[in-house]
């Protein structure tokens, strides 16, 4: 592995990447293994593959796993219905079987052209024989249609990301043929980085009271639902549009439910946290 090769991915001007996950990102394209990505909601597992396509300069292709996602529809569909409904109304020759063969997202990525990045979003969203399903084709990058007695083979082999948000435990068989990267939350000062992305004019007072405030509910241990990174950008942009300074006083936090998204969470932190008005006009947590 040469110095070259390891530092292909470097990040994007609209992605800031901590340099263990950019690593991460090299050495999984070096080793040409897929990379599994782990974290909690909003901390950018997505929004990675994205970065690493426009950095390298290559197509994005999107799988988004449902629960009743199987691996079979990642390769290829063949659609009986439509030769059925072809062989009933004429028109069209259905003795060629190959038209009514439809490349999923796996199989357009290994018949690509060029390489692409092959982002499997939420992987354990999936039922649990899923990953298991994926074994042999992520390993030999080909699979089989039996319809056309064909094996689709990679041209070039894609790069390969997977999201994961640990709602299952992923077979060890799988993970063996993985990178590994867990996502941890941004400190501070990584996320003054991540704010400044999107907003890079923000004034440095609104940014630190907004940051303060921020960290302040994600150190409540006893929240459902902590605040993510994409809830921080979106309550930044109500403030700014507000002309609020986002300054905690008294434990007040504006627009409290850009942040928190659980009733049981927002009820804890008026019990807990907000102080009573002496005026008795009560808790003021909408900024109005």
């Amino acid at each position: 592995m040469t110095q070259k090769q390891f530092e292909q991915f470097k990040g994007s001007s609209d992605y800031v990447i901590s340099d263990p996950l950019k690593n991460a990102v090299n050495v999984s394209i070096v080793l040409q293994r897929p990379l599994i990505v782990r974290g909690e909601p909003g901390t950018g597992k997505t929004l990675l593959s994205h970065s690493i396509a426009s950095s390298l300069g290559k197509e994005l292709i999107r799988w988004n796993v449902k629960s009743t996602t199987k691996a079979s529809d990642g390769l290829y569909i063949y659609d009986t219905v439509q030769r059925l409904n072809d062989s009933r109304f004429g028109g069209k020759d259905v003795s060629d079987i190959k038209h009514y063969i439809k490349l999923g997202k796996l199989g357009q990525a290994f018949t690509a052209p060029v390489q692409v990045v092959l982002l499997i979003d939420e992987v354990d969203k999936a039922d649990l024989e899923f990953p298991n399903d994926l074994l042999n084709e992520l390993d030999e990058m080909s699979f089989y249609i039996p319809e056309t007695d064909e094996t689709i083979s990679a041209i070039l082999r894609p790069v390969v990301i997977i999201t994961s948000n640990n709602e299952k435990e992923l077979p060890d068989a799988f993970l063996r043929r993985c990178i590994f990267h867990y996502i941890e939350f941004p400190e501070p000062d990584l996320m003054e980085e991540i704010v400044k992305v999107h907003f890079p004019n923000i004034k440095s007072s609104l940014l630190k009271d907004a940051l303060d405030s921020f960290y302040v509910l994600r150190k409540i241990d006893d929240f459902r639902k902590k605040p993510s990174t994409s809830e921080l950008i979106d309550w930044i942009q109500a403030l700014m549009a507000s002309g609020l300074d986002g300054k905690i006083k008294d434990g007040e936090i504006p627009f409290l439910g850009t942040l928190l998204k659980k009733e049981t969470d927002i009820d804890y932190y008026v019990s807990h946290h907000v102080r009573k008005k002496p005026q008795g006009r009560g808790y003021n947590i909408s900024g109005n």
